[in-house]
C-alpha cells in the first residue's frame, strides 16, 4: 500500500492549519493595535468640524494658485477623479498637472451640502455637493460649476490628514 498520498494530505492539512492560525493571530494583533496607543490612551476619532475643516484647508490651498501646495494635501498614492477633466489622476505629477490647469480659473469652492462619515480614528469620508466660482483666464468671464464630491481622508503617522481619494463630478442638468 502506498502511503505517500496520505502523508502528502496530512502535510497539506497541517500547513493549512498553521497558516490559518497565523493569519488569525495577525488579524487579532492588527485589531488590537487599533484599540489604543502605546501610552494606553485611545486616540479619539475626528469630529465632524475637524473633517469639514479639511475642505477649508484644501480650498485655501487653491487660493494660493500653487498646484504643488494643493497636491501636498494628497497622499502619494491618492486617486483624483477631477471635476473638469476626463483623466483619472493616480500620482503626484498627474495631480499637479490637473491643478496647473484648474487653478488658471481662480476657483473658489463653497460647500452646499456635506455628509461626514467617521469610519475609524484614521479614516473619514466627506461627501456632498459644492460649487466653484470660476473666472475664465482669457476673457475674465465669471461662471459657477456645481458638482458632487467625495473626499476620503486618512490620518498619517505624523498626525496630518491627507486625501487618498477625491471624486468630483459636475451635477447633471435637470
Amino acid at each position: 500500500m502506498n502511503r505517500r498520498p496520505a502523508r502528502r494530505r496530512i502535510a497539506v492539512a497541517t500547513a493549512t492549519a498553521v497558516l490559518a492560525a497565523g493569519t488569525f493571530a495577525l488579524g487579532a494583533g492588527v485589531a488590537g493595535a487599533d484599540a489604543g496607543s502605546t501610552s494606553g490612551k485611545q486616540a479619539k476619532p475626528a469630529t465632524k468640524a475637524q473633517v469639514l475643516g479639511l475642505f477649508d484647508q484644501w480650498n485655501a490651498a487653491l487660493q494660493t494658485g500653487d498646484p504643488k501646495k494643493v497636491a501636498d494635501l494628497y497622499a502619494k498614492d491618492a486617486v483624483l477623479l477631477p471635476t473638469v477633466s476626463n483623466q483619472v489622476r493616480t500620482d503626484r505629477a498627474a495631480i499637479v498637472d490637473y491643478f496647473e490647469h484648474f487653478l488658471q480659473s481662480k476657483p473658489k469652492g463653497t460647500k452646499i451640502e456635506s455628509v461626514v462619515n467617521v469610519l475609524d480614528r484614521d479614516t473619514v469620508i466627506d461627501t456632498g455637493v459644492y460649487e466653484f466660482a470660476l473666472t475664465d483666464h482669457d476673457t475674465g468671464e465669471k461662471s459657477t460649476v456645481k458638482a458632487r464630491y467625495t473626499y476620503a481622508y486618512e490620518k498619517q503617522p505624523n498626525g496630518t490628514w491627507l486625501i487618498v481619494n477625491h471624486h468630483s463630478s459636475k451635477m447633471p442638468q435637470g
